[in-house]
């Protein structure tokens, strides 16, 4: 969806000093504390721009099946949700909404610094879904309370969209690449062919642009982290794909992204011939470029290693109950009815373009149904079918910030300077080992 998920800022944990900032926080629970486990009356939903115009679509069926219940969805924006989450959550849950919308990226720093914050929705009866979402995101919702903190809502299947005018103008069959070593020899020639440069990023690191470099590394089942937190980031893997990076730029085959609105300009003049994003990306070219109807096609990931596999899920996001919620049970209900009624969830897809990771969703046409913006192609199946092979779990750890910064930091110097890529993750692995006092992986 077009909330560019894993771009965000710098996630800036508050202390409980936040609370004495002045960062407004608003929502009708005005009390933190305990809560309660009330199931009636008026319950606030904090989300953002497409994601909340989903979430109003099923709020008058709800409201319908549950009279008791009454339900606000609020347009917090992105990022502006994140600083009012924080700091609600560093004042004991002062203000916060019932609901909460939380990406992947955040909820494990919510849960370690703030372990009563969120809402232990197993004793409500989450546990019983364990099965019911794609592979690999359950383990993500789980605190080191080994309950469950929160139902998946939006999965994001790595794919690559690419430009069919540009690759058929050089020649390029899409059919016969397997992994970037292919992808870059057919960069090569689109460049030759049309001036056209493969992808964009943000050279700089201005903006911390790492999203293709951890699909990359997704790839390859790694991240910054593995299951047991110790850091990866100067892993094999990890090189591998900063070298991949590094041979892109040295071809001449990536474009520099830095400065607001750069990529969005060169996607809309044509001068970028794949664009490495998640499902949600679907609707966000098809609305943002309407002008490029036919243009486009999407296709697996190539592979990081030749062999290797070519699907990830790259991030997903949830909604969960605020700890300080005094209508928990009522919130619970909502969110069980927004996420886990396929054509509920279906209805948000329809009307937020928030690919759903529900299972059960996957039955509808729509996700085998042709889209004219993409000629005609199925585009939605090859998203669906990775989502039926093995994922696993990425583990975005409460220092995913740093981990971040130090990532990009290794990236922009192997971009701007010409650094080696396993010298930079050396340097940076060992500045995240000590900030955060983890060991790194052997």
């Amino acid at each position: 969806m077009s909330h560019r998920l894993s771009r965000r800022r710098l996630l800036q944990l508050a202390t409980a000093s936040a609370a004495g900032l002045g960062l407004a926080a608003c929502g009708d629970n005005g009390s933190g504390g305990a809560g309660g486990d009330s199931d009636s009356g008026k319950i606030t939903v904090w989300s953002w721009t497409t994601a909340a115009e989903g979430l109003r679509s099923v709020v008058p069926s709800f409201e319908r099946d549950n009279p008791g219940i009454k339900v606000d969805v609020q347009d917090v924006g992105n990022p502006a949700i994140w600083d009012k989450i924080t700091v609600g959550l560093a004042s004991g849950g002062k203000g916060l909404a019932d609901v909460l919308h939380i990406g992947v990226d955040y909820l494990p720093g919510y849960l370690d610094k703030f372990p009563d914050g969120i809402a232990d929705l197993s004793r409500l009866g989450a546990d019983k879904y364990k099965d019911a979402f794609a592979k690999g995101l359950w383990p993500t919702v789980m605190g080191k309370d080994k309950a469950a903190h929160a139902l998946p809502w939006e999965v994001n299947p790595l794919g690559l969209f690419y430009r069919h005018d540009h690759f058929e103008k050089a020649g390029v069959d899409p059919d016969g690449i397997s992994d970037w070593n292919d992808m870059i020899s057919a960069g090569s020639k689109i460049l030759d062919a049309t001036g056209v440069r493969l992808l964009g990023l943000d050279k700089t690191g201005a903006t911390q642009d790492m999203d293709f470099f951890q699909n990359l590394m997704q790839l390859q089942d790694v991240f910054y982290f593995d299951q047991d937190g110790k850091i990866t980031l100067a892993s094999p893997a990890a090189v591998k794909a900063l070298t991949i990076i590094k041979r892109l730029n040295d071809a001449g085959l990536i474009a520099d992204t830095a400065g607001q609105g750069t990529e969005k300009r060169l996607l809309s003049q044509g001068k970028l011939a794949t664009y490495a994003e998640a499902a949600w990306a679907v609707e966000y070219l098809a609305s943002t470029f309407p002008e490029q109807k036919g243009k486009w096609r999407s296709m697996q990931p190539p592979a990081a290693v030749p062999g290797g596999k070519r699907n990830a899920i790259v991030n997903s996001t949830y909604l969960t109950v605020s700890g300080s919620s005094t209508r928990r049970k009522a919130a619970w209900q909502f969110i069980e009815y927004a996420l886990t009624k396929p054509a509920q969830i279906n209805r948000m897809f329809a009307s937020g373009g928030v690919f759903p990771a529900l299972k059960a969703a996957y039955d509808d046409p729509k996700f085998s149904a042709p889209h004219p913006f993409y000629g005609g192609q199925k585009v939605l199946k090859p998203f669906v079918e990775s989502l039926s092979a093995d994922a696993r779990a990425t583990n975005f750890t409460g220092d995913y910030a740093r981990a971040l910064k130090f990532a990009s930091d290794a990236q922009s110097q192997v971009l701007l300077k010409g650094a080696d890529p396993a010298a930079a993750l050396k340097k940076a692995a060992e500045q995240l080992a000590q900030q955060t006092g983890r060991q790194q992986a052997v």
